[in-house]
């Protein structure tokens, strides 16, 4: 904790999943927390707790916006950034591909080139995705595997990931690159996402859908476990000559979507059947990865179990849908 303490934070993406749980661990750590806030979210986990709010500063604009990255990384003097905005979701970018592009390709130079402007910036964290990495024949991906996307968003995060490359080997930028799984965890207002859309049908007793054959292997990482993996990487960018590396971060859980669902209605005590729509397209099949860098290089190992995460999740989506 005290390694944090009075740092200069800038957050982008703040009341996105990753972002609200990041920023609430800084805040207890005794960060300074600035947030970019594009649009008002009122179940945000940011905007539902006051006192969160009360402790940050939140800065309204997009990370389209070149000129206020610039001013807000100038003006709160912030000497440590996460990039996490993003067009996060697959379907939405398959329809939608120019505003995946604008935030995800030019978000990702505007606020790199932001920071190379200001020599107060010590380390930068660049959210890219597993699906970075493309389809790939051999699994579990690892760091050394091309990034390779095809579809919308994963070309989206293969770009980003590789101009966060080349401010570093071109600038000296102290940057570092996280490849992670889909996320999960309390306060996804995404429904159309696998575990939250799966909590929010049993709760109301309708049968989960599942929009593939539920054949799918992903790797599904906890949120918690997520905010506190970036924390540590940016305190290890002190420590360790890790600047301009990439770090795969997950619990190397190989899970199929069907598995997972039923999984979920399992420790609800449900007896409904997901309904298999077999409609998904433009979609990598299988995917998961390796965190054996992460753990040799930074030391680094999760913390929660699949079966404790889940009952966190299902447990906060009761209090709050119930």
């Amino acid at each position: 904790m005290s390694y944090w303490k009075d740092k200069n934070v800038f957050i982008t993406g703040c009341t996105g999943l990753l972002g609200s749980h990041l920023s609430e661990q800084l805040v207890e750590c005794g960060a300074n927390v600035v947030g970019l806030v594009r649009d008002y979210v009122p179940r945000s986990r940011i905007f539902f707790n006051a006192e969160l709010q009360r402790k940050m500063v939140v800065v309204r604009g997009n990370v389209e916006d070149y000129h206020l990255l610039e001013r807000a990384i100038n003006e709160y003097e912030i000497d440590t950034v996460f990039h996490l905005a993003a067009q996060t979701i697959v379907g939405i970018a398959n329809k939608n591909p120019l505003s995946t592009f604008e935030s995800n390709i030019r978000g990702t130079w505007n606020i790199l080139e932001a920071c190379r402007r200001n020599t107060g910036v010590k380390r930068i964290i660049v959210a890219s995705s597993d699906k970075a990495y493309g389809d790939q024949e051999n699994l579990p991906y690892s760091e050394e595997t091309p990034l390779q996307g095809k579809h919308p968003y994963d070309v989206s995060k293969s770009c980003s990931d590789l101009i966060a490359h080349a401010y570093y080997h071109t600038y000296g930028l102290p940057v570092c690159i996280t490849r992670c799984g889909n996320f999960y965890g309390p306060g996804d207002l995404n429904f159309n996402r696998l575990v939250p859309g799966t909590i929010r049908s049993a709760l109301r007793g309708d049968a989960p859908v599942i929009r593939s054959d539920g054949t799918f292997i992903r790797d599904y990482f906890y949120v918690k476990d997520g905010a506190e993996a970036y924390m540590f990487l940016a305190q290890k960018m002190d420590e360790l000559p890790i600047h301009g590396e990439a770090f795969n971060f997950s619990t190397e859980l190989q899970i199929t979507v069907i598995e997972l669902v039923r999984k979920i209605l399992s420790l609800m005590n449900s007896n409904l059947e997901p309904v298999v729509k077999n409609e998904a397209g433009n979609e990598i099949k299988h995917q998961y990865l390796s965190t054996e860098k992460a753990r040799h290089v930074l030391g680094w190992k999760p913390r929660y179990s699949l079966d404790q995460a889940l009952l966190e999740t299902i447990d906060w989506y009761a209090r709050q849908l119930t």
